[in-house]
């Protein structure tokens, strides 16, 4: 089968932030006087859920889904910021691979974050030029599957293949409709999927001979 276009996961997929984002989350713990500290391996926990679901998860019994969602704010201020001035861990092989991908398909990100997230990562590690377009939780609200759909018809994409690191990114392309490639060096276990990666790299390999 050929395809005209990759959507990127973020988190597990294209880089590992659990660190970055445990520093900034302690940053606002600390000036909102909570005396509890969080670290990468906290933050790995939650990576790949939507936000609101992370907040439910990691404030839900102390405080008001008023509060966490004002507290998220807080939060995503402070996590774009550091991501921006320090970056993440990207996985080995990131920038040639993408490179050459491109050369063959539009590229694109759709994640769980919220907005402003995917900006940081792109500025960071100065990666802009390789991604068309990506789409968020932030911006839709929305399950995955849902976000996918919306980026898919914005951007009139034929043929995708969604590639993620976890059982919702499986689920999410399964919704959507599109093949699923499953980054095994990421945070989780998946249930299926149709191609597999054991490093970044690998997607030479498997789609350099698939474009349209």
């Amino acid at each position: 089968m050929s395809f005209d276009s990759l959507i990127f996961d973020l988190d597990g997929t294209l880089w590992n932030s659990s660190e970055t984002v445990a520093e900034a989350w302690n940053v606002v713990l600390e000036k909102q006087g909570y005396d509890v500290r969080i670290t990468g391996e906290d933050v790995l926990k939650q990576m790949g859920k939507p936000m609101d679901a992370i907040m439910r998860d990691a404030f839900g019994d102390t405080m008001t889904k008023e509060e966490a969602m004002s507290f998220l704010e807080l939060l995503s201020v402070e996590e774009i910021n550091h991501i921006e001035k320090t970056g993440g861990k990207l996985y080995p092989a990131l920038a040639e691979t993408l490179s050459l991908l491109k050369t063959k398909y539009r590229l694109f990100i759709v994640s769980n974050c919220q907005k402003g997230y995917i900006e940081a990562f792109l500025k960071a590690h100065k990666l802009s030029e390789y991604f068309e377009g990506f789409m968020c939780w932030g911006d839709t609200k929305l399950p995955k599957a849902e976000t996918n759909k919306q980026l898919i018809a914005r951007y009139n994409l034929k043929n995708p293949v969604y590639i993620g690191d976890t059982e919702g990114d499986h689920i999410s392309a399964q919704d959507a409709g599109i093949p699923f490639c499953y980054a095994a060096y990421g945070f989780a276990e998946v249930s299926g999927y149709d191609y597999k990666l054991e490093k970044f790299s690998d997607l030479k390999n498997i789609f350099m001979d698939k474009a349209e």
